[in-house]
């Protein structure tokens, strides 16, 4: 189970670190709905959300797992099967319950960390970016934006559902090359709730019996 966030940060965020200067189509609809859901999660003090997790192959979700996130500015706490990734506004720190097992580190510019930002904002490197139109998705009216990617980086397309009402994301598909899919759907959105102050500090006098490697 380490590996979850690995999955997570490298697998359906590909779309967040492939940088590219090739000519890019930006659908003027899709960056003006990207821009504005981008534009109100940052205007919240924080933002709590349910997500269920799910990978495949072809078009088929065969394997789901639920997680909850949380994020204030640029601190974030999220947890998934067991595990849990807390980032400090200065480290992350990956936990694993079942190993017993944290990692720490400082992120650098390949790794990247769990966040709505990554979907709505990264749209601007070397991808092309259309409106599709209007979709019922989980029940919520979606407008849905597909990315294609003008270079070769693994992936055929990533689909963004954004909820049209409250500008807020929805879910997100990710297509690749190798026959994987990956989604994240998302759930029980939250914005603004009173937090403990503590809620990001990583207190290392609660896990006492772990092994800890400082990357």
């Amino acid at each position: 189970m380490k590996n979850i966030f690995k999955k997570l940060s490298v697998g359906i965020l590909v779309v967040a670190t492939t940088a590219s200067f090739s000519a890019q189509k930006i659908d003027a609809k899709a960056k003006n709905i990207l821009d504005a859901v981008a534009t109100n999660y940052k205007s919240k003090n924080n933002v709590y959300f349910k997500f269920v997790y799910g990978t495949g192959t072809g078009k088929k979700v065969t394997k789901t797992e639920p997680g909850i996130f949380y994020s204030a500015k640029d601190k974030y706490k999220l947890k998934i099967m067991g595990t849990e990734q807390i980032y400090d506004g200065s480290k992350i720190y990956n936990i694993s319950a079942e190993d017993q097992e944290i990692t720490v580190a400082k992120p650098t510019g390949s790794e990247q960390m769990f966040s709505p930002l990554n979907y709505i904002e990264e749209y601007k490197k070397g991808y092309n970016v259309r409106y599709i139109g209007k979709l019922n998705v989980n029940g919520v009216n979606s407008d849905y934006i597909k990315l294609t990617p003008t270079t070769n980086n693994g992936i055929k397309e990533v689909n963004i559902f954004i909820n049209d009402a409250k500008k807020q994301l929805v879910k997100i598909e990710q297509f690749s090359k190798d026959n994987s899919v990956s989604v994240i759907a998302i759930s029980d959105y939250r914005e603004n709730q009173k937090l403990s102050n503590t809620m990001f500090n990583f207190d290392k006098d609660q896990y006492k019996n772990y092994f800890v490697t400082e990357l």
